[in-house]
């Protein structure tokens, strides 16, 4: 994910308008998790850098230093510090975070606790990254059920997540160069996520969570313009539709399946109401400047991970763990950590919906 929505010069003061109140909005298709898993061993993933745990080739720069420099100390495919949100979800459950597809045959490698399937700079169509898209990830989860490597007692006790972060918008506005029929393109890219889903289901998975997107006017691709002192509320606004869009959605394919086997995690509200929490609460670790990233590139052209003749073109913060932002659009461990925290903080589980 790029900066894309930041031409529009509307602000939305970090410390008014950006942040929200209370507890996270609950209904019957957006929900938080609970503390204990309720009889789900596997977990099965999809989607993009926000869950990929290490598929992407050697040429990506969650392979490159600095990412991984928290956990485990060298870069792990990880598009972070450390941790990313699929493995905060692995530990809810009370398992290992599943194994990348990408390593499923080395040797020593247990399968038992499901699969990765997310590649990061990925949608639901085809981005900028040469990666498979999610169709095509959930092609390679049936492979591996055509292979008995999982059955349907397997599936029957798993959870499916799926992420689709942005990708998406990058690829539309850097092949079109503006913002018009963005809303129709929303609405193409969620029925195919619904369809995504819907398959999903119909290989056997008990239960999916879908994570709604994020606020995209605060990811610090958009901030940098304001200084890291506001969000952009054009590109929040997309987020809001795209959210209204998905919500209706997974109604639909609750109400057709006549339970409710999808469940949208709310990381709009999420994202914003971690911010808040952690800026604000005595004795919690506060977030000083919270959108800013930890890890900045030197100059325009550049990312973090990226090199140049030898040298890194970023520089890192003395403390990753004090930074809600790793980088331009991921969260840090102790950012995503944060994240976790406002979902599980409230009454439902997976399990309960």
């Amino acid at each position: 994910m790029a900066t894309i929505f930041n031409r529009s010069r509307e602000l939305w003061p970090m410390d008014r308008r950006t942040f929200v109140s209370g507890s996270l909005n609950m209904s019957r298709t957006s929900c938080p998790l609970e503390a204990h898993a309720h009889g789900f061993t596997k977990l099965f993933v999809f989607g993009d850098s926000y869950v990929d745990t290490g598929n992407r080739n050697f040429s990506a720069r969650s392979w490159n230093q600095p990412y991984g420099i928290t956990l485990p100390g060298k870069p792990a495919g990880h598009y972070s510090n450390g941790r990313v949100f699929s493995d905060y979800i692995a530990s809810w459950m009370g398992i290992r975070s599943p194994t990348p597809y990408r390593w499923r045959k080395m040797e020593n490698t247990s399968l038992e606790y499901g699969m990765n399937f997310a590649f990061g700079g990925t949608g639901v169509f085809d981005t900028l990254v040469s990666a498979p898209n999610m169709t095509i990830q959930i092609d390679l989860f049936q492979r591996q059920l055509q292979k008995k490597l999982y059955t349907k007692v397997d599936l029957n006790s798993s959870i499916a997540l799926v992420s689709l972060a942005g990708n998406d918008y990058t690829a539309y506005l850097a092949r079109n160069g503006t913002t018009e029929g963005l809303s129709a393109f929303t609405k193409s890219m969620i029925k195919q996520l619904g369809l995504n889903l819907q398959r999903i289901q119909g290989l056997g998975v008990r239960k999916i969570a879908v994570m709604n997107i994020q606020p995209l006017g605060c990811l610090p691709s958009e901030t940098i313009s304001y200084l890291y002192k506001n969000c952009s509320t054009s590109g929040n606004s997309v987020s809001l539709f795209h959210n209204q869009v998905l919500e209706k959605t997974v109604e639909k394919l609750n109400n057709k399946s006549k339970e409710s086997v999808f469940v949208i995690l709310n990381m709009y509200k999420a994202f914003l109401s971690a911010l808040k929490k952690q800026a604000s609460q005595p004795g919690t670790l506060k977030f000083k400047d919270p959108l800013r990233p930890c890890c900045e590139a030197v100059s325009t052209g550049y990312k973090c991970g990226n090199t140049e003749h030898g040298k890194g073109m970023y520089v890192v913060c003395n403390n990753p763990n004090s930074t809600f932002f790793w980088d331009d659009v991921h969260p840090s461990q102790a950012g995503w950590r944060a994240v976790y925290l406002a979902l599980k903080s409230s009454a439902y589980s997976l399990a309960l919906m």
